[in-house]
């Protein structure tokens, strides 16, 4: 059999786990249980043995934390960015017309960057019958075998069993999320959860999609055909892609077509959807409490702490959740945590920038963390990884100074080009051209002091960029 070719969606904003999770940096992409992200997880077992290198679908925003994370841990793959999100079914759309390019009938598998799943062996063998029963021109899903009756995940009720010596079965239904009475019925009746993986056979998924959503299609075809290569990553043309209409693969195709199969899963999945997951997910002690980082927890069961920074103390309480970042606190009762998304769409509707951005924000180069900030001044801490470059810019509003911690930073300052190594500072007057380069081998890192009457990032004239921002 063929290797499958393995797509992973990796644009979502991850709202229900915030504070931790946010934006600018999503929960794909942090350690939430282990050392390593989801995304990274979710590469690592997709076993050379088993798939063809990976292609991730994503957006312009996390194209470089896509890039650096797959280097991190030595997978290769191809990167392709997505110009606006429209949902799963145009991703899978554009998913069929990459592959369908190197065979038509090449075996596909969808999966979540943001999904965990312990039993990875059990896991890769049930993807080979998933892949051997797509070959055949199924559209195969894995559906997960109910742990309990959980309301937040979608069921799938199996049928007629297609071929014993897998498992395979056609797809009677799709259904919602149900209340917990009926997702009490649902596991009793031998439902499953809809793990949201897919397998196809490339020209079949092709076929679904212009019959049951041809604008999708269409939309797809063009936006591949009018691609582009950038910086190594390929990008889709916006025109094209911004015509498919915004629906999930599941509307799209999955409830309407006659092809439909499942394979019953007992893998260790979870879509880690909320905070009452990743405490499920993680170790406890014998009072159900799990603490990651700095927290104490006393007199207390079945809380879960989570502090990367700031000491958090738990005492006298049963069934919460407390994520404490160094800008936001969450206080969660554990039967709560679905409401969390509405949470952080009231903080934008208040305009409060924590509901989207860290302090700490990533760049292609490197990262900068807000440390301190008034009136007509703030303060940061900026980190460039070796032999990477910030833009040629100037500002119209703030002065700067620099101040060397850690590393030389190469500076161009109008016509001079000056080294600044540890412990020397660089002033930088409002509207003088300026560069920051990192030449060395290890981590530059500098502190930097802005003065002036408007500090805001939009104050970025950029004249030059190697990341192609100007």
């Amino acid at each position: 059999m063929k290797k499958i070719v393995p797509v992973i969606m990796c644009g979502g904003a991850g709202t229900r786990v915030w504070p931790a999770s946010r934006e600018t940096m999503p929960k794909q992409f942090i350690p939430l249980l282990g050392k390593l992200s989801t995304f990274q997880d979710s590469l690592l077992r997709l076993g050379q043995g088993v798939f063809e290198a990976p292609t991730i679908i994503t957006n312009h925003g996390y194209r470089f934390l896509v890039k650096e994370q797959m280097a991190q841990i030595g997978v290769k793959g191809e990167i392709v960015l997505e110009p606006e999100r429209r949902d799963s079914a145009a991703a899978v759309a554009v998913a069929c017309e990459l592959a369908a390019a190197r065979a038509s009938d090449a075996v596909v598998a969808v999966f979540a960057a943001d999904h965990v799943v312990r039993k990875v062996d059990v896991f890769q063998n049930l993807c080979l019958k998933a892949a051997a029963a797509a070959e055949q021109g199924l559209i195969v899903t894995l559906g997960i075998k109910p742990y309990g009756p959980a309301t937040g995940y979608g069921y799938i009720r199996p049928g007629k069993i297609i071929a014993a010596e897998t498992g395979v079965a056609k797809v009677e239904a799709f259904v919602e999320k149900p209340d917990l009475a009926t997702a009490q019925a649902y596991v009793e009746q031998g439902y499953l959860w809809n793990s949201g993986n897919f397998f196809f056979r490339a020209d079949v998924m092709r076929e679904e999609l212009r019959a049951f959503e041809p604008e999708i299609a269409e939309a797809a075809t063009r936006a591949c055909a009018k691609a582009k290569t950038d910086l190594g990553f390929l990008a889709l043309d916006q025109e094209s892609f911004a015509a498919a209409p915004k629906t999930s693969i599941d509307y799209a195709v999955m409830e309407r077509t006659s092809l439909a199969a499942v394979i019953p899963a007992d893998i260790g999945w979870s879509d880690v959807g909320n905070w009452q997951a990743v405490w499920e997910l993680s170790e406890r002690d014998e009072h159900g409490n799990s603490v990651r980082g700095h927290g104490l927890v006393q007199e207390s069961r079945n809380v879960h702490v989570r502090s990367d920074d700031i000491l958090t103390a738990v005492l006298g309480v049963d069934d919460v959740i407390v994520v404490t970042t160094d800008d936001a606190v969450l206080v969660l009762g554990a039967q709560h945590g679905d409401k969390v998304k509405q949470l952080v769409e009231e903080l934008k509707r208040r305009n409060r920038k924590e509901a989207q951005e860290h302090r700490r924000v990533y760049r292609p180069w490197g990262y900068y963390q807000s440390i301190d900030n008034g009136e007509r001044h703030q303060v940061k801490r900026i980190v460039v990884k070796p032999g990477q470059k910030l833009s040629l810019q100037k500002h119209y509003h703030r002065a700067e100074h620099w101040i060397v911690v850690r590393g030389s930073a190469e500076v161009t300052r109008n016509d001079e080009v000056l080294m600044v190594h540890e412990n020397q500072s660089i002033y930088l007057p409002i509207g003088a051209v300026h560069r920051l380069i990192n030449p060395g081998k290890i981590d530059l890192e500098l502190i930097e002091v802005q003065t002036g009457s408007y500090l805001g990032e939009d104050d970025i004239v950029r004249l030059e960029d190697v990341y192609r921002r100007v």
